[in-house]
């Protein structure tokens, strides 16, 4: 089912740069004050292609995408970016601490060439929608650079882990490359080209479905340029070339048992909501909900309140379901499903999947119903903003910018697999992986066709 292939990576020459100066994470998750950081770093960081500044004066010919076509050409003709000279697969560790916590965990995948697929073709799956404004800037990109600079992160199950003993041994095998990011995350690579190793590889990947865990604006953003291309080639009266690099996407594989996934809860903060009244919400959800303050009265008070309201909270998935709510006022919140609510038939659009996670209580029965946030406002973000840290997510509330905030339990990797493998999605924002995939580790791009 999934077809994996090595390829010719494009990698910075480490004898020239230093990685942790060119690297960035992905484009969607540099800020404002990272993107200025990156530009300080080197005049090779890749922030220049994966995200670079637009100007006032900008024109069709000259703005962010064809400075990123040419910055890429002058990086390849300078020699700052060189090419693999063989086709290999990438085994690829991240080691890193779960943030809020003392747990060190180690994640190992493998980067490689993957055939893009239609959905429809029960290959690839996603677990949340697309925004078209995203996908817009990366075709664009991607049509200026014809490069892929950014991973997609694609989940696969291997339970029985011999992909994984794969990548030990070839782990074993080298020294890697390893550079430590700005969250303390350290990253290694090792290139393999054994051919061997990597035939066993596609062999045990052959019979696997992959579901995109990041990167659903990438995935469909090749799907379309792959479609771009395939329509060229028709009109020209050439056939479909199967083995076309843009056929093929650069892929970093996780698999779905591997002890160091980690997936981090996104916390919602609220603004906005009209004669906003902390009672009158908490009666509209008083049908669905039972809840239980923790208070405090001053500032020792608030720390060991806090601290068992968060325990609380995060040991609710092992009984009732469970939602944190803060609005100040002395108190924090853990409201528990009732025992009595009938999901099934109060949420009958939903399949039973959809209905067992906890940010589809939170959307359907507390923002709509307690709130009166629709989805629509929900997608046009109208009141609603994401944290990851739980005291930034507070803090929200205690410095006036927000109304009310909302706290979640992370969603579970078995969850997002029965829903995307089932046919179906997730809110936006009810996942977050951790830490994210590097781009610049290695680059790929769209020309010509997969080498052997």
């Amino acid at each position: 089912m999934a077809e994996i292939h090595p390829f010719r990576a494009f990698r910075y020459d480490t004898n020239r740069v230093s990685l942790e100066q060119v690297l960035t994470q992905p484009y969607d998750k540099i800020t404002p004050e990272m993107q200025e950081r990156y530009y300080t770093a080197s005049p090779y960081n890749l922030i220049a292609i994966e995200k670079g500044k637009a100007f006032p004066d900008d024109t069709p010919q000259n703005n962010v995408y064809p400075r990123a076509a040419r910055k890429l050409e002058e990086w390849i003709a300078q020699r700052i970016l060189v090419q693999d000279a063989v086709p290999s697969i990438y085994v690829y560790s991240q080691e890193y601490v779960v943030p809020g916590t003392a747990s060190r965990r180690t994640r190992i995948g493998f980067i490689a060439a993957g055939r893009v697929e239609d959905y429809e073709a029960h290959v690839v799956y996603r677990h949340e929608r697309t925004l078209s404004r995203p996908k817009a800037d990366r075709i664009e990109l991607l049509r200026h650079t014809r490069a892929q600079t950014g991973q997609l992160f694609m989940l696969y199950d291997d339970s029985s882990r011999p992909i994984g003993t794969l990548l030990e041994e070839a782990a074993r095998a080298t020294k890697p490359i390893e550079l430590h990011d700005e969250f303390q995350v350290t990253h290694r690579l090792w290139p393999v080209s054994d051919r061997a190793l990597i035939g066993r590889l596609q062999k045990e990947m052959a019979g696997k479905k992959l579901l995109i865990a990041d990167g659903h604006h990438r995935y469909e953003t090749a799907l379309s340029y792959r479609n771009e291309c395939r329509e060229r080639a028709e009109k020209s009266g050439s056939a479909i070339d199967r083995f076309a690099a843009y056929e093929f996407a650069m892929m970093t594989f996780i698999n779905t048992h591997s002890k160091g996934l980690t997936i981090l809860p996104t916390h919602r903060v609220i603004r906005n909501v009209a004669n906003f009244d902390f009672e009158r919400f908490r009666t509209a959800v008083a049908p669905y909900f039972d809840w239980y303050s923790y208070p405090f009265a001053d500032a020792e008070e608030r720390r060991a309140s806090f601290a068992e309201f968060r325990k609380d909270l995060e040991s609710v998935n092992h009984g009732r379901r469970g939602i944190g709510v803060y609005a100040g006022g002395g108190a924090f919140y853990l409201f528990l499903l009732r025992r009595d609510v009938d999901l099934e038939s109060l949420l009958p659009d939903l399949s039973e999947a959809q209905r067992d996670l906890d940010v589809v209580l939170l959307h359907r029965l507390m923002l709509e119903k307690g709130l009166g946030i629709t989805a629509e406002a929900v997608t046009a973000e109208n009141n609603v903003t994401y944290e990851r840290e739980m005291t930034v997510t507070v803090t929200a509330v205690d410095g006036g910018g927000a109304q009310i905030a909302f706290l979640l339990n992370a969603v579970r990797v078995k969850q997002v697999a029965d829903i995307a493998l089932g046919g179906d999605v997730l809110p936006q924002k009810s996942t977050d992986f951790y830490p994210k995939l590097l781009s610049g580790l290695t680059v790929y791009r769209l020309e010509g066709r997969l080498e052997s």
